[in-house]
């Protein structure tokens, strides 16, 4: 039985429709709460689980500035304690990790084994849940780091973009900001196949290929009229990260490093992102 943490997160979400032939059980925060030891013990040990992944996470990158204990609660506890559980009964477990663990300064793909450097309460919080779950239990379980995800579930980029381009007359876009978008359906293949095989250590998993979120945008603008999804196009302009200020800083340049994931997983070939792009806008249509 595996065990995803989550349910109706746009990863937990496309982990239940990829182990539909799989005995599984996705939990949310009604059915568990990961923050009290006794409690989640209790209720994993109800179901007895071989495998455990972690699609909770609070993702809030601004909101974390002013709710910090929040974001250390999910991010850093909640992993301390599912990693403590996971090694008292000898369960592997996968947990989904962030670009932001990053400073974004570096200028080329960031490795597995680059160091920290969080720039808000987000990226902190996460890098904290990494280092509890690698001090707690290295030895039996999986960090995936990933970036920029989304879906045709939930809130997200790509259905934000579409919503804005049916309102606006015209758009700006944060270009000097590169990453590698990533779909969640790819990214829950991966994470399964981390379970499945029990891949151990950190790794690093985006769709192929690089973008600004002013690139990204210009492509789901392209692929949603060509798929008649958008009944024109409308400008899009670049804009400098100063022109729109956040209270978290984002990473400029997030791009992560796949080599341990071609070395480890087994056949996992990430697409790039424009291929996954088209697969979730034309679900989408």
């Amino acid at each position: 039985m595996i065990i995803v943490i989550g349910k109706n997160g746009q990863l937990a979400l496309e982990l239940t429709s990829l182990l539909e032939n799989t005995p599984h059980l996705c939990l949310g925060r009604q059915d568990i709460d990961i923050t009290d030891f006794a409690a989640m013990h209790t209720t994993l040990n109800h179901y007895k689980p071989t495998g455990i992944i972690n699609a909770s996470a609070y993702t809030a990158v601004d909101k974390a500035e002013g709710e910090q204990e929040a974001a250390f609660e999910i991010n850093h506890k909640a992993v301390k304690n599912l990693a403590v559980y996971a090694k008292q009964h000898s369960v592997f477990l996968v947990h989904v990790s962030t670009d932001y663990v990053f400073g974004g300064d570096k200028g080329s793909p960031y490795h597995t084994t680059d160091d920290y450097d969080p720039q808000g309460v987000y990226g902190t919080s996460k890098a904290e849940g990494e280092q509890a779950m690698l001090t707690l239990y290295p030895d039996h379980s999986c960090i995936i780091r990933t970036s920029w995800v989304y879906s045709c579930h939930g809130n997200n980029f790509v259905k934000t973009m579409l919503r804005l381009m049916q309102e606006k007359p015209e758009l700006g876009v944060i270009d000097d900001q590169i990453g590698s978008p990533t779909s969640a359906r790819a990214l829950a293949s991966c994470c399964i196949q981390a379970v499945h095989n029990q891949v151990n250590g950190i790794h690093h998993f985006t769709d192929a290929g690089v973008a600004s979120w002013y690139d990204f945008a210009c492509a789901i603008q392209d692929i949603a009229c060509s798929l008649g999804m958008l009944q024109k196009a409308i400008p899009i302009k670049p804009i400098p990260s100063s022109a729109y200020p956040t209270p978290a800083k984002r990473p400029h340049y997030s791009v992560l490093d796949k080599s341990s994931l071609m070395d480890s997983f087994d056949g996992l070939q990430p697409q790039h992102w424009r291929v996954e792009l088209i697969k979730v806008l034309k679900a989408l249509h």
